[in-house]
């Protein structure tokens, strides 16, 4: 594949992902990014005084000579980043230059306005290791923070205006975008180049993942002053978990009643695939499942008047499963290289072997504790750990199901006793059974340790789902352990 450009820049500002966007560039083979070329401080990379044998004071000299530098170097695509209050000398030629492609990238600007103000104050502007994350909260200024919209307004609108005075067209991706490897690989294919990427690359972590309202220590004047300027969605949790795909393969359906099941994987998927296989009298390994697309969509042709479902449970007792199951065990199920990585690097602490007796009540209440904040830390993108979809947050295998066919009723786990058998009926099932309970988790059941500071961790980790579906302090549920 021949480039349709000679050479790339990246415009943006400050905290806006421009690193992470850099890393993952300069992973496509023959592409390089050569950091902030024409900073007025430095040239490329901190500290540095020459790029590609061009020395810093050549450059203030004649800027164009660095361009031609980058363009020549060896490689399929070479480019550079460029913010506001870099050399506006080079801006406007390249701007001009249809065989530059410019690649937009945007932030809402509240949020990377926090983020300047928190990398000032901790003097930290890249986070590789989470253990060295550096936290703070910052006093947010209405007056500062309406001249920085403004002049990342006036930013882009040179950028559009720019690009429809001269007939081009950029490639806008936005902060939220940079862990979607469909993007990435969209934007090489735009770039017209050979490679794409496997995986997203990791290096850089998000620094500061939390609500923009957490970060600031006056909240209420926060939202006082914005409502005067626009309204900025302040109490989003920004998503850096993975998008999930529908996983039609896991889709269970009964082979008499026009019944489907649509797993959110965790603890409820057995008592509720049992259910299905007493309602039509068979065995579970006789229920339909393991269908393609194609095959699933001709057996919703073929059943009209069919009802899918899915079935949530409350994200502190669905953790405390996966962790029992997942990591905690060593037997059938379990993620044994998981498991060891948090035993060794995130010092977790459960025993290389679980026996009777080296494993207390108290020693299972730190260890599940350790392990919500270590999901808090893996759902926001912070860690090297794949997002499992035990763990997963369900409103985000709800997304992921929508991309091929949404649940006609999202049950929680309290209401199966009751509403499967009352859906049953309404299909003809005169006398259909009860859903039974999970078993218990073993060696403890979260019963036993269950505490406010638990819930606190588990809202801290799953705030999308608590906020999505109401979800409030966690019960037992009736009838289980």
């Amino acid at each position: 594949m021949t480039s349709k450009f000679d050479y790339f820049v990246i415009l943006a500002a400050m905290r806006t992902g421009s690193n992470l966007l850099e890393f993952n560039l300069n992973a496509l083979e023959g592409v390089t990014s050569f950091g902030e070329a024409f900073n007025p401080h430095f040239i490329g990379r901190l500290k540095s005084e020459s790029l590609l044998d061009v020395t810093l004071e050549d450059r203030d000299g004649d800027p164009m000579k660095l361009v031609q530098a980058i363009k020549d170097a060896p490689g399929e695509l070479n480019g550079f980043r460029f913010f506001q209050g870099h050399d506006a000398r080079v801006l406007e030629p390249v701007l001009a230059d249809p065989r530059c492609a410019k690649i937009i990238l945007t932030r809402n600007p509240l949020d990377s306005y926090v983020s300047l103000k928190i990398a000032r104050e901790t003097k930290q502007w890249q986070l590789k290791n989470i253990k060295r994350r550096r936290e703070a909260q910052v006093e947010f200024n209405a007056e500062e923070f309406e001249s920085y919209l403004d002049r990342q307004q006036d930013f882009q609108l040179l950028l559009l205006n720019t690009l429809q005075r001269t007939g081009q067209t950029g490639f806008y991706i936005s902060y939220d975008d940079l862990t979607n490897l469909e993007v990435l690989n969209g934007l090489a294919a735009w770039l017209g180049i050979s490679a794409r990427s496997a995986s997203i690359d990791d290096t850089i972590k998000p620094q500061n993942p939390g609500p923009t309202l957490s970060k600031v220590t006056n909240p209420e004047e926060t939202e006082h002053a914005l409502a005067r300027i626009d309204s900025f969605n302040l109490h989003r949790t920004p998503n850096f978990e993975p998008r999930r795909g529908s996983t039609v393969g896991n889709y269970v359906a009964a082979p008499h009643t026009p019944l489907m099941f649509m797993p959110i994987r965790g603890g409820l998927e057995a008592p509720v695939t049992q259910w299905m296989a007493d309602l039509d009298l068979v065995s579970t390994d006789k229920l339909v499942t393991n269908l393609n697309r194609k095959q699933m969509r001709r057996w919703l042709h073929a059943h009209p008047g069919h009802r899918k479902f899915a079935v949530l449970q409350h994200p502190l007792a669905r953790a405390h499963s996966a962790f029992c199951s997942n990591i905690l065990s060593t037997g059938p199920g379990a993620y044994l290289k998981i498991r060891n990585m948090l035993r060794n690097r995130f010092k977790i602490p459960i025993p290389g072997q679980l026996r009777d007796g080296n494993y207390p009540v108290d020693q299972h209440y730190e260890a599940f504790s350790a392990f919500l904040i270590f999901l808090r830390q893996n759902l926001a993108g912070q860690t090297p750990v794949r997002v499992d979809g035990t763990w997963c947050s369900q409103s985000q295998v709800l997304d992921g199901m929508a991309s091929f066919a949404l649940p006609d009723l999202i049950l929680r786990e309290d209401e199966i006793a009751t509403t499967l058998p009352d859906l049953a009926r309404r299909m003809g099932h005169d006398s259909p059974p009860t859903p039974g309970f999970c078993a218990p988790e073993i060696p403890f059941t979260l019963a036993e340790i269950y505490d406010d500071r638990l819930e606190t961790l588990a809202v801290e980790a799953y705030q999308r789902d608590y906020v999505q579906f109401g979800f409030g302090d966690w019960e037992p549920v009736t009838g289980a352990a």
